[in-house]
């Protein structure tokens, strides 16, 4: 995309295209990610169903492009953790803020991603994390989450699975 060029207006859809990614998100797209990551705390106590409800999007969307899901599920990691680093203290930074609010936006642009939370031991104390999977495999994580914690709820299309 030239740098004339501006975004289309109005900008209804979550969904970016793998040409359509800039350094910065549309505004609109922005304000979304935003109050998604500001809730997150709040949309985990209301339950895992009712997250799934509330994160899922109300209309049908169509598949997204899998030769671009690489590009494009990264430029909203950094979208999202930009947000985070900049929304300090009102935004929670953490596993939980970064996974719900991911999972938000890459559901609306079509991609199958599940919300996996795990348990697990970090030097002797049980932790917790969650991660997103697409096809089986993490979705931007530095390492592989499965090798320290062990899964034990995951959201997604198909509901809350145990």
């Amino acid at each position: 995309m030239s740098s004339s060029k501006a975004w289309p207006e109005p900008v209804l859809s979550l969904s970016v295209s793998a040409p359509e990614l800039v350094r910065r998100p549309p505004p609109l797209l922005l304000i979304r990610l935003t109050a998604v990551a500001l809730a997150a705390p709040l949309l985990i106590r209301g339950g895992l169903p009712r997250l799934q409800w509330w994160l899922e999007p109300r209309s049908s969307r169509r598949e997204a492009d899998s030769s671009a899901v690489d590009h494009v599920a990264a430029q909203y990691g950094r979208w999202v953790d930009s947000i985070i680093r900049r929304g300090q203290p009102l935004v929670r930074p953490g596993c939980l803020t970064r996974g719900i609010t991911l999972y938000y936006a890459l559901r609306r642009t079509g991609f199958d991603v599940a919300l996996c939370f795990g348990v697990g031991s970090d030097n002797g104390a049980v932790a917790g994390h969650c991660w997103l999977v697409l096809d089986g495999q993490p979705l931007l994580e530095r390492t592989d989450p499965r090798v320290m914690f062990t899964e034990v709820t995951r959201v997604s299309l198909r509901g809350v699975t145990h």
